[in-house]
Parts: structure tokens; C-alpha cells; sequence
């Protein structure tokens, strides 16, 4: 049972009261958990706030406009349009464009205008996935949401500009919905967990360190996503002998076991962008282009993938070529910009520009060694040359003192370390032989041997300490 409940396409409201199920609901913990007030909604204070369309909305007592939610993927679409339709109390109905046609949609329209006719009463229309009508059936929903028969309210994760028609949507307002962040989708796990009325509260789980907060990051937004992981999680832990502690070591059994977390039109989620990540990184433009086909004709959102290009621009490319990441930054924005089918062309050039691009892990290899080492080391303290000194305490204390301005000398090179003491001969960062990086091997190769010359130089001028057997220290 979705928001807006199951029935006959002409069900004329919704659920009078959502929050009185059985004890023993059967539905998806995604589907219990739903807010039921905008009291319990989690995220997305920028549209619904003081100063925003829906903020007014719901301040204003004239029945609301004609709404198109866009966003992607379990970010509340249909929750906040039924949310707003129960505000509005108007009668309220129901269809999908995956399952229905315009001859549901006729006899809704229909006892919508018996209703307006006898009642005087208005009737939401919610049509989720309402980018999959095509033109003709758009057009069909016109002359009602013109004359008012019906307030028609849409949800759709594409570009409303390109997937609904000009007439149809010049006649709605467009509430933009964004992805959740980590913390909004930590907070409805949390809620989740703890809820024994709707929620996981009366089996009592347990979480190692870590285990909600990867499942927040693996959910990328989607609170749907979230819910059905935790939902299996718990459904393992709760079989296992372990108990009903739930670890890390869980969580990845948990996606290992079920395919309806990532499912895409009946392909794991996982399993693709793993394989396109890969083909990627073989250098192998033929599958890594597939295997992007594969995705996007699954129904996977577009904008997870160019996400994904831009971390493989970084993680497998790098400096190797320079320009590998602004092309997956590109791509972002023209998909962005242009929607689908149209901005899907920009993720099939940053595909296949990686794919054939020279290849270098040198950036997160790097990235690895000085994270552990800080985690090995802790904090020593800044050196005294790097320090700025704004006052004359902290230059009395020594801030800055030393500190060689490197435009100043030949070659704009000082050779000063800038690295903490007891980590001043520490590499971190390795260039590999491929592409731009050779470049750059080439840069400070040339650099440590003008440093290691400055430090003989610097060791041949420096006099020696006071009674030493080559004499004393000159004031």
C-alpha cells in the first residue's frame, strides 16, 4: 500500500487516517514508516520552510495548485503530495502511468466532475511516474486542470521541461525535490529502529559502530533505499546466532542475499555499477559502455551514475589526465541541464573518455598513506616556518620565522620542507608512469635534486657548534 492507498482508480480519498493498521502490518517497513504529518518529515526544510512555494501553501487556506514533484528516488515525492492533499481536504485519487492507461484516468476524471457538479467539491488527482504518459495522454488531462475539475498533482524523477508537455506543465508549479543527505538519511533509519509502533522499536537491534552510518551512505540518498537494507538486516540478524546485533560483516551479507534494494528492472544495482566501474578502469570503453547501457535502459537515475564517473575520474585516473574529471563534472551538468534522453549523451562521452584515458590509482594511494599515517602519528605540531603571524606575540613567539618565499629565489624554489618533524624524508604520493604523471615525476625528480643541493649548500655555510674541534662559534 503506497500513500495514497490501493483500490479501484476512482477512490475518492485517501486513507482517512494511515497511522491505524494492524499490529501486524505486512507491508514494507519503507511503506510503514511514511511521516503522516509533516511534524515526522525528515529533510528537505528548503521546500517546505518559511519563503518556499509549499511554505505558502500550507499557510494560505485556498485549495492548492496544480504540482508536479520532481526529485529523485525516495526523496519524499509522493509523501509530501499526499501529505499536502490530506491538508487540503479535497477528495483524493490515485493512479500510476506504470500500470494505468487513459481509461482509468477517464473514470476518474469523470466522478471527479459528478463530484464537483453535486458536492461542489474539488478532487486531487495524484499520478505518480507521470513522465512514462506519453503526449496524447498528457493532453488528455488538459481541459480538466484548466476548468478545475481536478488539481492534478505528479511525481516524476525526470526533468519535468522535457518529459511532460508544454501546455500541460505551463498549467502546474514544479516543487523541486533534492537527494537526502547522509545525516537526514541517518536520522529516518535511527527513527526506524527505534519506533515500536510502526518501526523495528520492539525487537530491541543493536548496532556495532559504523553499521547505520554505511547504511545511510549505501542508500545515496534514498530513503527507500535506507529502509529496505535496514528492513533485511534486521530479518538476518534476527535469524542469526548472533542475536539482533547488526555489524558491518551483517549489512554486507545483507546485500550479497537480496536484490531488492538495488534492483533496476530486475538487475542488481551493485553488480552493474561494479561492472562498469571496472570496464573503466580495464581500459575497455566497449564494456564500460555497455554495461552504462545496461543501467540507464534498467531505470537506474542518471545522475547516480555521472556521481560514480566523477569518483572514477578521481580514484582510477587522476593526474594521469588532468582533464578525466572536469569531463565526469561536465557530464553531471549537462545532464542537469538537458534531462533525459538528451543529457544521457554527456554520461556516454565521460564513459567512454575514462575508459580510454591513461590510468593512474597514484591520488588515492596517496590519500591512503597520509590518512594512516595520521591515524599512526596523531597531531605534531605545525612547524614553526609554515605559521602565520598576523601579531607582534605571535612573531616574538617565533611564528613564522625562517619561512623562505619561494617566488623570491631561482627558480621559485626554496627547498624548504613542509612536512611535520619526524616526517620531513615521508612520500606520500607516488606519480605512476602513464600519461600527465609523467610529467610530474619529471617535476619533482628535478625538485628533490635542487633540494637535496640547497641542503649540501646550506650544510657547507653553516658554521660549526661552539667547541667543536673545528673551532668556535663566531658571534
Amino acid at each position: 500500500m503506497n500513500f495514497f492507498g490501493q483500490g479501484e482508480p476512482d477512490a475518492s480519498s485517501i486513507e482517512p487516517d494511515p497511522s491505524r493498521r494492524a499490529p501486524a502490518n505486512p507491508a514494507p517497513l519503507a511503506d510503514r514508516m511514511r511521516p503522516r504529518t509533516l511534524e515526522e518529515w525528515v529533510g528537505q526544510d528548503e521546500v517546505i520552510g518559511a519563503g518556499s512555494l509549499i511554505g505558502g501553501i500550507l499557510k494560505g487556506s485556498a485549495p492548492p495548485p496544480s504540482l508536479i514533484f520532481w526529485g529523485p528516488p525516495g526523496s519524499g515525492k509522493t509523501t509530501l503530495a499526499g501529505l499536502l492533499a490530506r491538508r487540503s481536504g479535497l477528495s483524493v485519487s490515485a493512479l500510476s502511468a506504470v500500470t494505468s492507461g487513459l481509461k482509468e484516468a477517464r473514470a476518474v476524471i469523470e466522478t471527479a466532475r459528478r463530484r464537483l457538479k453535486a458536492e461542489q467539491r474539488r478532487t486531487i488527482l495524484f499520478i505518480d511516474e507521470i513522465h512514462r504518459f506519453n503526449k496524447a495522454q498528457q493532453d488528455a488531462f488538459l481541459p480538466h486542470v484548466e476548468n478545475g475539475t481536478i488539481i492534478l498533482f505528479g511525481a516524476t524523477t525526470e526533468n519535468p521541461s522535457f518529459s511532460l508537455i508544454g501546455p500541460l506543465l505551463s498549467r502546474c508549479r514544479v516543487v523541486t525535490l533534492r537527494r537526502l543527505t547522509g545525516e537526514e538519511i541517518l536520522v529516518i533509519l535511527r527513527g526506524a529502529a527505534a519506533d515500536a509502533e510502526r518501526g523495528l522499536g520492539t525487537l530491541g537491534l543493536e548496532f556495532e559502530a559504523g553499521t547505520l552510518e554505511a547504511m545511510a551512505r549505501l542508500a545515496d540518498g534514498d530513503a527507500r533505499r535506507a529502509l529496505n537494507v535496514l528492513e533485511q538486516a534486521a530479518a538476518a540478524a534476527h535469524r542469526s546466532q548472533a542475536g539482533l546485533r547488526i555489524g558491518l560483516a551483517d549489512l554486507s551479507r545483507t546485500l550479497e542475499r537480496t536484490h531488492l534494494l538495488y534492483d533496476r528492472a530486475g538487475e542488481e544495482h551493485f553488480n552493474l555499477i561494479s561492472a562498469l566501474h571496472k570496464s573503466v578502469r580495464s581500459s575497455d570503453p566497449q564494456g564500460a559502455l555497455y554495461w552504462l547501457a545496461r543501467m540507464l535502459v534498467a531505470g537506474e537515475d542518471p545522475l547516480y551514475v555521472a556521481r560514480r564517473l566523477v569518483r572514477m575520474a578521481a580514484e582510477d585516473i587522476g593526474l594521469a589526465d588532468p582533464a578525466a574529471l572536469p569531463q565526469a563534472l561536465a557530464a553531471v551538468e549537462m545532464y542537469r541541464m538537458l534531462g533525459s534522453p538528451e543529457g544521457e549523451l554527456g554520461l556516454v562521452q565521460a564513459t567512454l573518455y575514462l575508459a580510454t584515458a591513461p590510468k593512474s590509482n597514484s591520488a588515492d594511494a596517496a590519500w591512503q598513506r597520509v590518512r594512516q599515517e595520521i591515524e599512526a602519528t596523531g597531531a605534531p605540531p605545525t612547524p614553526m616556518h609554515l605559521r602565520n603571524a598576523p601579531t607582534a606575540l605571535m612573531r616574538a613567539l617565533g611564528y613564522g620565522e625562517g619561512y623562505q618565499y619561494d617566488h623570491d629565489l631561482p627558480g621559485h624554489f626554496s627547498g624548504q620542507s613542509c612536512l611535520p618533524e619526524g616526517l620531513r624524508e615521508t612520500t606520500f604520493y607516488r606519480p605512476g608512469p602513464f600519461g600527465h604523471e609523467r610529467e610530474i615525476a619529471r617535476r619533482i625528480a628535478w625538485w628533490e635534486a635542487r633540494r637535496r643541493e640547497l641542503q649540501a649548500q646550506a650544510a657547507a655555510s653553516t658554521p660549526p657548534p661552539h667547541g667543536s674541534a673545528l673551532g668556535p662559534v663566531k658571534p
